[in-house]
């Protein structure tokens, strides 16, 4: 072994050293960081081929690696926006570039145009709801994902479109006797309308269900206001046998008197009965809203993102949107604590919370960061006494040299 071949042998373990140094005082410095994950160093060896009596040292190299699939603790706080993930899945957000990138820092906070971003300035990333409809996930890409934004947009109303009825039939009626009930609904502009429903029993285990507008219904012939019938049909348990069991209404354009409209609606009435006793019945809800200020949000652990109307009333409007590799701990880290997709981390798969892999988002809380110092200070202990112990292998194999040197004096 040359004299030299240990001295850059030492130099390399110093260096190697520095590089664990380097990444300890990067954990110690993030570990308040929400959603951050500790970095570590790995040490492999570097051998360079010997022959006969001779030995040639070789060195050591080092790579970086990033706990990024383990999970820290949760810390909770009072913000509906501070979110984290109990599982494996990663938020999606996006730079000012509109680049797409995967978090698990989810201290999200509204901007000046109501949309949601964490502490380093990313965008928080989800699926619209349109016309009050689940969203659909494009499962390989960030294609159909838009910012989480949530804006008050002064009084908003939202006309009905479905709802249900519940009611429990007489068995013991006779026939041709009427038994009514009615549902408030909401039109285009937020104003209530009463929907009369008349059951009528027509025939032993038989009635017919007709719903009509209070305000614009006049008995026939032929009758007026009338938006919708269904034949009601029982076996002798008193179990409903008609299918299917919902009606859609007519929808009425241009109601008196607002100029407003009453979509078609879907009632479904598939817990009506016919059995002894007096008839009740229990509106399944409806839904649609008379107009109301936005008063705040909330959301779930599917992610699913309600906003609050000073009537009580939520309303989705967006689903968060999560994503999984294969391989977490390869993906390449970004500065403001995001990640992008590496060679070795795997295909991103986009996904809803609460299916697969992906986890339950928990509002009012956050993920912290998965740095133990106590290690950490160890780490840095030792990897100071290994720096000096390349030091002296170098200092050695110098002072070893200075003598060879001087052999000719």
């Amino acid at each position: 072994m040359s004299l030299y071949g240990s001295m850059r042998t030492g130099v390399s373990g110093m260096n190697a050293q520095s590089n664990r140094l380097g990444t300890v005082a990067e954990n110690i410095a993030n570990s308040n960081t929400t959603g951050y994950k500790r970095a570590s160093t790995e040490f492999s060896s570097m051998i360079l081929p010997s022959g006969g009596g001779n030995y040639n040292s070789g060195g050591v190299e080092t790579q970086v690696r990033y706990s990024i699939s383990q999970q820290g603790g949760t810390s909770y706080t009072t913000s509906a926006s501070d979110l984290a993930i109990n599982g494996g899945g990663f938020f999606i957000v996006q730079g000012n570039g509109g680049e797409n990138f995967l978090t698990r820092a989810g201290s999200f906070v509204p901007d000046k145009d109501g949309n949601l971003v964490n502490t380093a300035g990313f965008k928080l990333m989800g699926y619209e709801y349109k016309a009050g409809a689940d969203p659909t996930v494009v499962v390989n890409g960030f294609d159909g994902l838009t910012e989480v934004k949530l804006k008050d947009e002064g009084l908003v109303a939202a006309g009905s479109t479905k709802g249900a009825m519940e009611a429990n039939l007489p068995s013991g009626a006779a026939i041709g006797d009427e038994k009514p009930t009615s549902l408030v609904v909401y039109d285009s502009q937020g104003n209530t309308r009463i929907l009369d429903f008349v059951y009528k029993k027509t025939a032993a285990n038989t009635w017919s269900l007709e719903v009509r507008d209070r305000a614009s219904y006049t008995p026939g012939p032929p009758a007026v206001g009338v938006i919708g019938t269904q034949n009601l049909a029982f076996d002798t348990a008193g179990k409903l046998t008609t299918t299917p069991t919902k009606l859609t209404t007519t929808p009425i354009n241009n109601l008196p008197g607002t100029g407003a409209n009453l979509g078609a609606l879907t009632i479904d009435f598939t817990k009506t009965t016919q059995l002894g006793g007096e008839f009740t019945s229990t509106g399944g809800g409806i839904d649609g809203s008379k107009p109301s200020k936005m008063s705040g949000f909330e959301i779930d652990k599917e992610g699913i993102v309600y906003v609050k109307y000073g009537d009580g009333n939520l309303v989705p409007k967006f689903r968060i949107a999560l994503a999984t590799v294969q391989s977490p701990d390869k993906l390449l880290p970004q500065s403001g604590n995001v990640y992008s997709q590496g060679t070795d981390s795997g295909v991103i798969v986009t996904g809803f919370a609460g299916s697969g892999a992906f986890g339950n988002i928990q509002s009012k809380a956050l993920e912290n960061s998965n740095v133990d110092i106590a290690n950490e200070l160890t780490s840095m202990i030792e990897a100071q006494r290994n720096y000096t112990a390349n030091s002296k292998v170098f200092q050695t194999a110098s002072d070893l040299l200075e003598v060879l040197v001087n052999l000719k004096r």
